[in-house]
């Protein structure tokens, strides 16, 4: 998790504020290929650990100063939001799931791809992105497994 809080002090340190962008959303996606494990901490909530969850919601507090600030180069569209990056790491480990060991490197083009979405101008609108209580319970249904009885239950 160290090096999870360590990309995103380094994307706050390069001066283009899309390459720092888009490095550390590359970084944190081969930190999640790299490390299987990894990507499940990144896509689920883990409340009883909370050096875990302090060094990720530093992190966090991190990639919103990173958003605005990219978001203000005009480079960033405008609708982007925190909750796509959530969603962008679920998609990533999915992928990464499926592609396993047999396409160890397929995650790369869709990354790429959402990366290249990002990018203002917006090309059209987007539908709205879930609401921050429905993404916790799916991180929480994450970490306690789809087949739990506990999954579905809300917060």
């Amino acid at each position: 998790m160290d090096v999870y809080v360590q990309a995103t002090a380094e994307a706050l340190a390069d001066p283009d504020p899309w390459r720092g962008f888009t490095g550390y959303i590359e970084a944190v996606c081969a930190m999640q290929a790299a490390d299987r494990g990894f990507a499940d901490v990144l896509t689920m909530s883990l409340p009883g650990a909370e050096a875990l969850e302090s060094s990720r919601a530093e992190a966090y507090q991190g990639f919103l100063e990173l958003i605005a600030r990219t978001k203000d180069s005009g480079d960033l569209r405008e609708d982007f939001t925190s909750r796509d990056l959530v969603l962008l790491l679920m998609a990533n480990a999915g992928v990464l799931s499926a592609t396993g060991e047999a396409a160890p490197d397929a995650w790369r083009r869709p990354v790429a791809w959402m990366i290249q979405s990002f990018k203002a101008p917006a090309r059209g609108p987007l539908p709205d992105p879930p609401e921050d209580a429905a993404l916790y319970r799916a991180m929480r249904r994450t970490s306690l497994g789809a087949t739990s009885p506990e999954a579905g239950k809300g917060r």
